[in-house]
């Protein structure tokens, strides 16, 4: 039999070490057994309190999609929030919208302040659309793909909820049970009502909800930094040579092949044929962000490959990449430690650094000024398609060679910051799972 966390509502009970390292307000004496509200337990192996946690499966501690507790005047503004406006990271609602309740009061699920959404449909579900409905009015309306989980005060703490319902663990299980065809796949509500949530005293499991929130402020404050520090390369690159850029002044202009040793476009006529199970990376279009490489979904060909048939594309270090197709002339450079791998579908360029250094260059190409003169270039009615010969001719700013290095130094500086900023999340992204997992599994 499958050992799948739902069971049936039935009540089950598991004895928990209680983790002597929670916080707890105004408790200075950790080890103490007589602390007040402290559950009633038998004294463990090593010293550890061990209490009883009942297992209950949620419907039988909150009500699954429940009627809203009043109707209002037609003409009362309720808040509105679809489903892009639930955050799958913050879990939570970040905006909404207020409407009339009779624009409405049909076809819409109704919710109160406070309840938990889970997203029904794949792959919102998988993406973790689980979060609190933070509205500013007492009663809102939503996708019709919410499923509504209200707590029974007495008996479970909403946060806690959420933050159960949020592991990775959780949303496998619900995953293979859903029900429907390919794409229209969705949790039922009785997945939600069957799931056996610990049960630990009330004051526990807002002990224990407002650890993983702290954790969860974190996060969200190193998120944010990030997204600070992202927004930076754009505004440096505006500030030292836009206004010169879009002025003209005292800076040469120069057609984009006039710049470069080697100006081509990688592997286009059957790729596929030269892929293997691993060898030398080849990036394709999907690997190309504005001024990165992203090193999910790799393909690979053979290193013999790679030195012969496919050598007219492969690539060094300080090389650009090009997307021709979906997002035509979003451009990155080759880092040191992609030196030798391949191309497909993409247009490559080794520029001469006498000239113009790799990463203006790039930043040029992916700033607004760039973009609008790649978009003139570009051509198809559905799919916009850039070309070698659209590249070659592109006319790009010459600023001095000491005056690009010195943006290249604040920009090497800076992408060392991210790169810091981004190992902090991952490993705070793995703590708050750990957490999470500890003091959420009962067992």
């Amino acid at each position: 039999m499958e050992n799948d966390l739902e069971s049936t509502h039935h009540p089950s009970s598991v004895d928990l070490p209680r983790p002597k390292s929670l916080p707890t307000a105004g408790d200075p004496d950790r080890n103490s057994g007589d602390r007040a509200g402290d559950p009633a337990g038998d004294e463990g192996a090593g010293g550890d309190v061990v209490m009883t946690i009942s297992k209950l499966g949620i419907g039988d501690v909150a009500e699954i999609n429940p009627r809203p507790s009043r109707v209002p005047q037609l003409d009362e503004m309720v808040s509105f929030a679809g489903m892009t406006d639930l955050s799958a990271e913050r879990g939570c609602i970040t905006q909404s919208a207020l409407r009339p309740f009779a624009e409405v009061c049909k076809g819409y699920t109704p919710f109160h302040a406070q309840d938990v959404l889970v997203a029904k449909i794949t792959p919102c579900f998988e993406n973790c659309k689980i979060g609190e409905a933070s509205i500013p009015t007492d009663i809102g309306y939503g996708s019709t793909e919410f499923h509504v989980i209200r707590p029974l005060p007495a008996r479970l703490d909403r946060r806690y909820l959420l933050h159960f319902l949020r592991q990775p663990r959780i949303l496998k299980t619900g995953e293979r049970r859903m029900t429907g065809s390919a794409g229209q796949r969705r949790v039922p509500a009785s997945f939600l009502e069957a799931l056996e949530i610990p049960l630990p005293p009330l004051e526990e499991q807002r002990r224990i909800a407002a650890i993983l929130d702290k954790v969860q402020s974190l996060k969200d404050l190193f998120d944010a930094r990030r997204g600070t520090l992202g927004s930076f390369e754009g505004s440096l690159f505006c500030n030292l040579f836009g206004d010169r850029i879009e002025q003209s002044i005292n800076w040469k202009r120069m057609q984009f092949a006039d710049l470069c040793s080697r100006l081509t476009v990688g592997v286009v006529v059957r790729p596929a044929s030269y892929y293997c199970e691993a060898g030398v990376p080849a990036l394709r279009s999907l690997n190309i962000k504005s001024g990165k490489i992203q090193r999910e979904s790799f393909v690979y060909v053979s290193s013999s490959d790679n030195d012969t048939a496919l050598a007219k594309s492969k690539l060094s270090s300080g090389d650009l990449v090009f997307v021709r197709t979906g997002r035509p002339g979003t451009c990155a450079v080759i880092p040191p430690d992609l030196d030798g791998c391949n191309a497909i579908d993409l247009l490559l360029a080794t520029v001469d650094t006498t000239l113009i250094l790799p990463e203006f260059a790039c930043s040029f190409f992916n700033s607004s000024t760039g973009k609008a003169g790649v978009l003139s270039e570009s051509r198809g009615q559905i799919q916009q398609h850039f070309n070698a010969g659209s590249l070659a001719e592109s006319m790009v700013p010459v600023p001095p060679l000491d005056l690009q290095q010195h943006y290249c130094e604040i920009l090497g500086a800076h992408r060392n910051r991210m790169k810091r900023c981004d190992l902090s999340v991952d490993e705070l992204g793995r703590l708050a799972h750990s957490i999470a997992s500890g003091l959420l599994s009962g067992v």
